[in-house]
Formats: C-alpha cells, structure tokens, sequence
C-alpha cells in the first residue's frame, strides 16, 4: 500500500462518538459523493476506491440512520483494473444530507452549517473525512514533504483551510484544473495534521524518518560549509603564495618590514593552514600575540605590493 494509504487505513480504525461520525460523514459525503434519481426517488451515490474506507463508510452511514444501501465492486476498464466500490444509499438521503449540515432548504450548501465542527473533536474527525474523501500525503521518505486535499469548490477549500487554521496547520491554496487543492508543504505541520486526524502510529513514523532525514540533511549542510570553507582557504593561501612568490622573484621580500617578512614566511612553511592556524603557529613560534584581523592586514599589504610590481611590469 501507499503511504496515503496507510494513513487511511489507520484513520478509519477510530472509535467516534455520534457527534464525530457525523462531522466525517457530513467532510466524506460533502466532497465525494453525487445525487441521483432512481425510481422517482432521490439517491445518493458513493465512489471508492479503497476497501477500507468503503467499509468503513458504509458501517457509519448504516448505524447512523439505519438506511437501504447496497455497495457493490466494480473493476474499471482500464490498464491497471482497479477495484472500485460503489455505495448507494437508496433512501433519506436528504434527511441524511441535512442532518449533516449539508443541504438545507432546497438546494446543497457550498460549505456546512458551523455546528458541524464546532467542537474540536467534530473538527478533527471532519478533517479526516476529508483526507479519507480527497486526501493523499507523500512518504517522508520522498524528497519533498507534500500533503493535500482536493475540494470541488473555492468555497470549499476555504472553509477546510479555516478549519485547519484552528490547529495552527498554515495550509495554502492552489488550483488544479477544475478542483481547488488545499495543501501543506512543512514537515512539522504535515505530522500534526497526522496526529490531529488520529494516525498516530503514521504519525510517530512521520516523525522518526523526518528527524532522521534532516540529522543526515544537517550533517550534510555541515560538510558542504566545511569543504566550502576548506576551497576558500586553499583559494586565499596560493593567491598569498603567489605574492610571495613574486616578490621573491623580484628581489623585493627582503626589503620589505620585518613584519611582513615573518608572515610570508609563515606562510611559505604552511601553505594550506588557515588564518586560526596561522595564528596558533605565530604565537608559539615567535611568543608574540597577533589578531586575525592583523594577520589578515599583512596579507592585504603583501598583496598589494605585489600589484604594484605587475602595474609597473605593464
């Protein structure tokens, strides 16, 4: 199975009390499900394609309001042939729409009476209808973190993300064709949208692999600085030795200060130490204490006397 579909699964492993079954059935039926006539009665109408969640729905909708249904496997004629399960709930079903706060009057709502998730509890479990209707999130394994929800409506999208807000989730909206698609892309928040929804176990795996991979990411940001760091002192040193070198080559080392002397020296018998080495070396060696910044200074003035030999060479 997938990843989404792991999450799925656990998801529909949890006890709800009555107020939040019909807070996942009100997020469920809202963003997957159509209305139909059959035999001069109104029908609703339920595509899945996971096993799980097919039972899973069927179980709530037939406790919850004690209705005919009938749920049916279908094989789709494609290449893969995948398993679809058809629900029909095959009388009530604007009873059943009302009562979770999706129809009312005469026509279907863009969005759910507020009641429907006014308790915290009824929000996380309507959060999770909507990922078990329209949702999918990539392994953490995968290179970016990426979770979302599809909804038919900007309406919609919105009401989800307001609801998502409540837990501190910063979802962002995007459209896709003809759906709006409310998604997350911060690892943290993907594995509190986890928690929150009830996949703990996915949740605590999330977790370990993301810790994981950004220690590895870490350490691998460390070791890219470092060898930066390392280029840049190479870099530095022979273009030192080269004014050295030049001077040398030019009879004017020696006349130089006797300060200037020491550190071309230094850096002649350590070519691919750094500034904190040099430093180190100086000290020991000679017992006098100099800044990096003086260090620096001497080099500075090397170089540009070195420039001056090649402006006077042209």
């Amino acid at each position: 199975m997938s990843y989404s579909s792991d999450v799925k699964h656990e998801i529909t492993m949890i006890d709800l009390d009555e107020e939040a079954q019909r807070a996942q059935l009100s997020s469920f039926l809202h963003l997957n499900s159509t209305m139909h006539i059959e035999n001069r009665r109104i029908e609703l109408q339920i595509q899945i394609e996971n096993a799980t969640i097919a039972k899973r729905i069927f179980q709530l909708v037939k406790e919850r309001y004690n209705v005919e249904t009938e749920l049916k496997v279908l094989k789709r004629q494609n290449l893969n042939k995948n398993t679809i399960y058809r629900l029909r709930i095959k009388d009530r079903a604007i009873p059943i729409l009302e009562d979770l706060g999706i129809y009312g009057k005469t026509s279907f709502r863009v969005v759910p009476y507020s009641h429907i998730v006014v308790k915290a509890s009824s929000a996380q479990a309507y959060l999770a209808g909507a990922f078990l209707a329209a949702g999918s999130v990539n392994s953490p394994n995968k290179p970016d973190y990426h979770l979302e929800i599809a909804a038919n409506t900007i309406e919609m999208a919105e009401f989800l993300v307001t609801i998502m807000e409540k837990f501190d989730l910063t979802p962002k909206i995007t459209q896709r064709r003809s759906k709006f698609i409310v998604y997350i892309k911060a690892a943290d928040k993907i594995a509190d949208f986890l928690k929150i929804v009830g996949a703990q176990n996915l949740y605590l795996k999330f977790e370990d692999v993301r810790i994981q991979r950004d220690f590895r990411n870490s350490i691998t940001r460390l070791d890219n600085m470092e060898l930066a760091n390392d280029v840049k002192t190479i870099q530095a040193g022979n273009k030192q030795l080269d004014a050295i070198y030049k001077l040398i080559e030019h009879n004017r080392l020696n006349h130089l200060d006797q300060r200037l002397i020491d550190v071309a020296e230094l850096r002649m018998d350590h070519p691919e130490s750094n500034l904190n080495e040099l430093i180190e070396i100086y000290q020991r060696e000679t017992g006098n204490k100099i800044s990096k910044s003086g260090l620096q200074h001497r080099f500075s003035k090397i170089l540009e006397i070195s420039e001056k030999i090649d402006e006077k060479s042209s």
